[in-house]
């Protein structure tokens, strides 16, 4: 009985490949909101529907930067993020990427853990503009100033 009720699931399966970079955080910071006013994140095929506090939106996929975790980003990934930056007439990635990657620096507490995001950006510089590329580099090397006080 157990089997025939998890058979009836209507769960939508997620079938894009950047579904794997969908965070609450990323979400947040694009739509300009808190986490906590953020009610429901639903990934569908093409698009991701967020649910929140005075708003109901569609994200594309493209949209969300890489994240640490999951499987790391592909060749694949960066045409699809370069095709999204050319559909919104822009050379690259959004400026809250760079805002979200200075947060994550400033939030690790473990030297491993910084230079994994450190690796992962390096992985995806081209899609970054020389400005964002450099305030990563100065949110870095603060972010190891302050681990190594520690």
């Amino acid at each position: 009985m157990i089997a025939r009720q998890q058979a009836k699931s209507t769960e939508p399966k997620t079938f894009h490949p950047l579904a794997r970079f969908v965070t609450k955080e990323a979400i947040a910071l694009l739509l300009n909101r808190e986490p906590e006013e953020i009610y429901r994140i639903d990934c569908w095929r093409h698009v991701i529907h967020v649910v929140g506090k005075g708003i109901s939106r569609f994200v594309s996929y493209a949209d969300l930067p890489p994240v640490l975790g999951v499987e790391p980003p592909t060749h694949a990934d960066m045409c699809r993020w370069r095709k999204r930056c050319a559909v919104q007439k822009q050379k690259y990635a959004p400026k809250f990427w760079v805002s979200f990657y200075v947060q994550k620096f400033m939030q690790v507490i473990d030297f491993n853990d910084l230079v994994a995001w450190g690796e992962l950006i390096g992985k995806i510089k081209p899609v970054f503009s020389l400005e964002g590329l450099r305030s990563l580099r100065s949110a870095y090397v603060s972010a190891e100033c302050v681990l190594q006080e520690f």
